[in-house]
């Protein structure tokens, strides 16, 4: 899925750069909940930042900016998306609480230069709680140029066509088209600042696209037909494109970043 990350690392630094009004920031992060708070992950992260720990109510998102641009020294803003998965956490910074609670949301944001990351977790119907982590050491970036995820993105549909082809597993479904644009519908529209690039724009859409053509993909099983070592292999064959994916997203936030905080 497109992640609330993405949006909160972008739209912070254009916050921080002057790009956008702290309003702005809220109303981009209304797609992904009707009610957002913050919390610190624990009593010595609450000790450092002044959060409220997760057993009380959380702060708003406002005090999240206000914690960023006073630890990031009146300085630009070095946001970042991380995304990590199972055998693949490039970019990812420790503690070890953090870690655990990033790979289960498959996502977090991470702001090197306020030596902070935050992770977004459904608390309750309609509220996204933002967990803020103190990082004293983090990895350099881990992503390809954009051109270069761009075009891994666009070899990845392909050798994975010409792989389940190959298997004969990529047989023509009734509704599969539908199927594909329902869920693209059915997912949240992040909006993005003035000023955002065109190509990390058509990046992030196709990355869309193609994740939801794996998700299609990935349940096209009709009748139970495929056995367990055709299913496996599948899975294998896909895989390579869902890292794409992730890498393309990775690189979209990191070039918009880059343009938004470049004075």
């Amino acid at each position: 899925m497109p992640c609330a990350s993405a949006s909160l690392a972008v739209w912070s630094a254009a916050w921080i750069a002057g790009a956008a009004a702290a309003d702005d920031v809220l109303d981009a992060l209304a797609p992904w909940s009707d009610a957002h708070d913050v919390v610190a992950a624990d009593a010595a992260v609450a000790a450092e930042t002044e959060l409220p720990t997760p057993d009380h109510a959380g702060s708003g998102v406002a005090a999240l900016l206000v914690l960023l641009r006073r630890r990031c020294a009146g300085g630009d803003l070095d946001a970042r998306v991380v995304l990590p998965v199972a055998g693949d956490v490039r970019g990812l910074p420790g503690p070890d609480a953090l870690r655990v609670a990033a790979m289960s949301a498959g996502e977090c944001a991470v702001f090197p230069g306020a030596g902070l990351a935050v992770v977004p977790s459904t608390v309750a119907d309609g509220v996204l709680r933002w967990t803020v982590h103190v990082v004293d050491e983090v990895p350099p970036q881990a992503h390809p140029s954009l051109a270069d995820a761009e075009h891994d993105l666009r070899t990845g549909v392909r050798d994975a066509a010409t792989t389940l082809a190959d298997m004969d597993v990529a047989r023509p479904r009734a509704g599969v088209r539908e199927e594909i644009a329902a869920s693209l519908r059915r997912r949240p529209q992040p909006t993005w600042p003035a000023g955002t690039p065109g190509r990390p724009l058509r990046v992030l859409q196709h990355a869309d696209e193609v994740e939801a053509i794996l998700l299609a993909a990935s349940g096209d099983d009709p009748g139970g037909a495929l056995t367990s070592a055709t299913a496996l292999a599948r899975t294998d064959a896909l895989r390579p494109l869902a890292s794409a994916v992730r890498a393309a997203r990775v690189a979209a936030v990191a070039e918009t970043v880059r343009v938004l905080t470049t004075v």
